[in-house]
Formats: structure tokens, sequence, C-alpha cells
């Protein structure tokens, strides 16, 4: 953490223990694409394998994100 970081009052910084690829939303993220569109296949190249990764990312709704990345620990809070 950055003694001289300011941080913007409509900015929630939430401090994400060492080591816990758990609480980082993309990794569940990678572990839904690699299980439902990259899984049991084999990549000509690795060109090949930017085509697939680039598909598989652009197949995400926005619902569905949504709901790889829903925790119970964090909250989205709406200040009017």
């Amino acid at each position: 953490m950055a003694k001289g970081l300011k941080v913007p009052e409509n900015i929630t910084l939430f401090h994400l223990s060492p080591y816990s690829p758990e609480l980082n939303p993309i990794e569940r993220i990678w572990a839904y694409l690699k299980s439902h569109h990259l899984s049991n296949r084999v990549f000509i190249d690795y060109d090949d394998l930017l085509v697939a990764c680039r598909s598989a990312w652009n197949a995400l709704a926005n619902e569905r994100l949504q709901s790889i990345c829903r925790t119970g620990w964090l909250t989205h809070e709406v200040q009017v």
C-alpha cells in the first residue's frame, strides 16, 4: 500500500489477503472460461489459443459475468 495514494471519495478500496486467489473475481472468470470454453481442446498454435480465448471472452454476457463475480462479502452500495 502506497502511503501517498490519494483515493477519491467515490472509490472504495478492498484490501485482499495475499495468496488468496478465491477472493479475486478474475480467477473465477478464468475458471469458468477454462471449464466451459477452453477445456478438452488441442490448440494448433499460440494464435489459435488467442482466437479461442477471445471468442470465449466475447461470449460472456453481462448477466453471466455478474453471476460469476458475485460474492457474499463484496457488496455494492449506491450512495444518492
